[in-house]
């Protein structure tokens, strides 16, 4: 019997996992559709986020459960036309608190010229950003944070569709299309901690993104991660984790970095030294509510200088490397830079808001 059918023995799991095994990743895919199928009862699901957030997800688990969380998935219908490549930006959150990078970064990479970031010698005529994202427990995630700039979040998967096919970019509700997550929604929420759901989410696009800028919140996740993805399939990601506590390439200092491609992954950080002269204070990067963070990403895309364009722009450098569009984040720079000042990142948001609306 394959995963998605097998039966599991609840208790038994339970009785291993308290005593410190690990599952092996058929286990853990069993374990987890059971979960998505509605076989747990909330004290057994509250149990097994617990005992594993305590000790820490393998990678077999999380490829097993992320196998578990892509069959449930509500797909978005987009296949990548010759010479697009399409990505995703989402990160784990749980991070430092800052305006929404990842968002600002999405509207921003689907804005660029491939040809303005010279030197890569791949052929890519067209980066799509499938931005998957959710709400937050500080009401300023990229659901919240989208709504505000007048992006209808609840569009449904043939809209995004639509909006991927003629701007470039759509933003995919994470509540929309993983309807099964209601099973642990409870306790989730009563546990109040990031568990493993909290990684699971980057790793699960509804467009089936195989390239991927995903930032971390904890340094320890970032070479797990990245070889998660590379057994996933992943064609190209970055998994990051930055300087000072960001789940995003940080102007504050270095960032560690593990690259994957094909299969294989290399750890190769980023200093934003090459990109930006100086470290800004944290407390520039911050968003005072959602209301401020609304206007952090408006003044961002209409082209205000500042320590917030400098971040989004070593993001979105990343981001064309990971894309095969940019060589090296210098060139990266160079295209994101060009994306804003020409105006086009602005006119993909207003474009986004339009072809979104009911």
């Amino acid at each position: 019997m394959n995963d998605a059918t097998q039966q599991i023995d609840i208790r038994a799991v339970l009785a291993r996992l308290v005593v410190g095994e690990r599952l092996a990743e058929s286990e853990s895919s069993c374990l987890f559709e059971t979960l998505l199928s509605g076989g747990l009862d909330d004290a057994q699901i509250g149990a097994i986020l617990a005992i594993i957030q305590g000790r820490g997800a393998t990678v077999d688990e999380l490829v097993g459960a992320a196998r578990a969380m892509r069959r449930h998935v509500t797909p978005v219908p987009y296949k990548a036309e010759p010479g697009e490549v399409v990505i995703d930006t989402c990160g784990t959150g749980g991070a430092t608190k800052t305006f929404n990078i990842s968002t600002a970064s999405a509207l921003v990479l689907a804005a660029v010229n491939p040809d303005a970031a010279q030197g890569s010698g791949w052929s890519i005529s067209r980066v799509v950003v499938a931005k998957h994202g959710n709400r937050s427990r500080t009401g300023r995630g990229s659901a919240e944070v989208l709504a505000g700039l007048g992006v209808n979040i609840e569009a449904s998967p043939e809209v995004q569709a639509k909006c991927l096919r003629e701007i470039g970019v759509c933003f995919s509700f994470a509540m929309l299309h993983h309807p099964a997550m209601r099973h642990a929604a409870g306790p989730r929420r009563s546990l109040g901690f990031p568990t493993i759901f909290n990684l699971l989410g980057p790793l699960t696009n509804p467009a089936g993104a195989k390239r991927q800028l995903l930032g971390v919140y904890d340094a320890v996740f970032v070479e797990p991660m990245a070889e998660v993805l590379a057994r996933l399939g992943s064609i190209s990601a970055v998994v990051i984790h930055g300087s000072g506590g960001l789940d995003e390439v940080s102007s504050l200092g270095p960032s560690r970095a593990v690259w994957v491609r094909d299969g294989k992954f290399e750890r190769a950080d980023i200093d934003p030294k090459s990109v930006i002269d100086g470290a800004p204070p944290i407390e520039a990067l911050r968003a005072q509510d959602l209301d401020h963070g609304v206007r952090i990403i408006r003044d961002v895309l209409a082209g205000s200088a500042g320590p917030q364009r400098d971040i989004v722009v070593l993001n979105v450098a990343a981001a064309l490397m990971v894309a095969g569009v940019a060589a090296d984040i210098e060139r990266g720079a160079q295209a994101a830079i060009d994306a804003i000042d020409s105006g086009r990142a602005e006119r993909v948001l207003l474009d986004l808001i339009e072809l979104s609306g009911p």
